[in-house]
């Protein structure tokens, strides 16, 4: 790790499914892309966000229906616990971006932060929760 980059994957992030690992890997990529254009100045920074905040929040919802569809088609017993999450997670960064657009008091780094700490909490404990379960059906891609 490099004085830009936020987060490192690591295999012990993996689900076991390859579609969510490569998408979980993307989130990682993302996060650490946010944070390098962070640390440019806070002109630069404001920049940055505004150019690829749009495409990260899609990117985002994307991989979040991927999950659940994935989850849902398998029965999945914890997927509406497991949406909520998903769904106070994209209210919090709507609420950031409305923030920013705004003008309200927006710290580019500070958000780059919430990004990697809310999506390694996220893989390593929700994540992992289903990859057992996952584990076990047959089909699952």
């Amino acid at each position: 790790m490099n004085e830009r980059t936020l987060i490192d994957w690591d295999e012990r992030y993996s689900v076991g499914i390859p579609l969510i690992d490569e998408q979980h890997q993307g989130l990682v990529q993302m996060a650490n892309e946010l944070y390098a254009g962070c640390t440019q100045g806070e002109e630069a920074a404001r920049a940055y966000f505004s150019s690829v905040i749009k495409k990260a929040v899609a990117y985002v919802k994307e991989h979040f229906a991927t999950e659940e569809h994935l989850l849902q088609e398998a029965g999945y017993p914890d997927l509406q616990v497991h949406k909520k999450q998903h769904e106070d997670f994209i209210r919090t960064i709507l609420e950031e971006v409305k923030a920013f657009q705004e003008g309200r008091k927006f710290v580019p780094n500070h958000f780059a932060r919430y990004l990697r700490d809310w999506t390694l909490e996220h893989i390593a404990v929700s994540d992992r929760a289903y990859k057992d379960f996952m584990a076990g059906r047959k089909g699952v891609p």
